[in-house]
């Protein structure tokens, strides 16, 4: 086989019971994941018919999930045909799985890092009306320095739709006890199996030791786990108290929102971490915070991350001098920097203003017109004209905004300067 559809089959990358997985090339050469579906291998009618709506289902999909933590679907042909496909986002990594064993374990701020990227990914799959319901090791996808993508939305609860859902699908031993009741779910039942995958990166097991799936299910309906801590000591208090929070039996006593569940991972690192630098959880969160990123998305926000440098420096360190070339936009996400001209102070910029925007609008020999001096310790998030051009439209045009907003405030501020030098000049006339 060398084709299927419009994609070159390159090779393998692996099967399964009722689908194999292919490494394929586009029209346009880009590198793509083709999924064939295998529908004849199932005999039995009703399941042949439940396993069918979960990939329409899943197809539904397609072009829906933006996110740089999401395999992206970008089409599905699921028909009476004899050949069904999937064509997914190419990750060139691996899954958690060798993650979650016991001689593979990472450091506890890296398994809080990749928790905290899927929380914030699941969030957004939450507002797009989409429960994965099938969160596991198995289903994260782990590539370059940390960076995850959640794949197999094939089990996936869409709210939004009318029509009847397959039920009883997901994997037992990361199912949550409305989830094996089969009650109506919501995001809570994906922040408890997020919690039960972290309880595996963080110990290499999971938190219920059965030997078959009927024990399991009965321990997780009864039975609590033991903390994390008590098979890797050196798990702090705090730690064990998300997880175990996250993972509550009674939804009313777990964890209600994404937001809430994140905040308390940022956290451990804030009191953890204190003289490491900052990692990508708590650099989001200082973005989303600042009043210049107000109106930029959770997918926007990301994509800033990877494009920008973050510096800190001390008082009076110059950041760059009237007459310098420069390509750099800047954004104070700490501290306080002086702007001024031949000597005389023009601005104060605090946190959550920008300066040096104008590299941004002006060629690629542009100079700089000011002096910029740090006026206190700051921290400064450096963005480089050249990467922001590369973002996607949506995270271009929301630059394009903060920075409208940015001048028109400016604007304002130096017609205001000008009516109240005018009038002290009047006035001192009439003297």
């Amino acid at each position: 086989m060398d084709t299927i559809g419009k994609y070159r089959i390159i090779r393998e990358l692996g099967r399964g019971a009722t689908s194999t997985v292919f490494l394929a090339e586009d029209p346009a050469g880009q590198m793509v994941a083709v999924k064939r579906f295998n529908l004849a291998v199932l005999q039995d009618n009703q399941r042949a018919k439940a396993f069918r709506k979960l990939l329409l289902s899943e197809a539904s999909l397609a072009g829906k999930l933006s996110h740089p933590n999401i395999v992206k679907i970008h089409e599905a042909v699921v028909d009476d045909s004899e050949v069904n496909y999937m064509v997914m986002e190419f990750v060139d990594g691996t899954s958690l799985e060798k993650l979650a064993e016991v001689d593979h374990l990472q450091s506890l701020s890296t398994i809080a890092e990749i928790i905290y990227k899927s929380s914030k990914a699941l969030e957004y799959a939450q507002f797009q009306g989409v429960i994965h319901r099938d969160i596991k090791p198995a289903n994260i996808m782990i590539c370059g320095d940390n960076d995850i993508k959640i794949s197999d939305f094939g089990s996936a609860l869409l709210t939004n739709e009318e029509s009847t859902q397959v039920s009883g699908v997901g994997s037992p031993a990361y199912m949550s006890p409305e989830q094996i009741r089969e009650q109506m779910l919501t995001h809570q039942t994906d922040i408890y199996s997020l919690s039960v995958t972290m309880y595996k990166l963080l110990t290499g097991r999971l938190p219920f030791d059965a030997r078959n799936n009927y024990s399991m299910i009965y321990q997780i309906m009864n039975i609590d786990p033991p903390p994390p801590s008590t098979y890797r000591p050196e798990i702090p208090p705090a730690l064990d108290k998300i997880v175990m929070k996250a993972m509550q039996k009674d939804v009313k006593l777990r964890y209600q929102t994404w937001d809430e569940f994140g905040r308390d991972l940022v956290s451990f690192f804030s009191n953890r971490l204190p003289e490491q630098e900052k990692v990508d959880t708590e650099k989001y969160d200082t973005l989303r915070a600042l009043a210049f990123f107000k109106n930029f998305h959770d997918l926007e926000i990301w994509e800033v991350l990877r494009i920008s440098e973050w510096v800190k420096l001390q008082p009076d360190e110059v950041i760059f001098s009237d007459g310098d070339s420069g390509e750099s936009l800047y954004v104070v996400a700490q501290g306080t920097v002086k702007v001024s001209k031949q000597g005389r102070l023009l601005n104060l910029i605090h946190a959550g203003d920008c300066f040096g925007e104008m590299a941004s609008f002006a060629d690629n020999n542009a100079k700089r017109t000011t002096d910029v001096v740090s006026k206190t310790a700051v921290t400064l998030i450096d963005i480089k004209t050249q990467l922001l051009e590369k973002t996607s439209a949506e995270c271009r045009y929301q630059f394009s905004d903060a920075l409208l907003r940015l001048l028109v405030k400016r604007l304002s501020i130096a017609n205001t300067r000008i009516s109240h030098l005018l009038a002290e000049h009047g006035n001192a006339g009439d003297e």
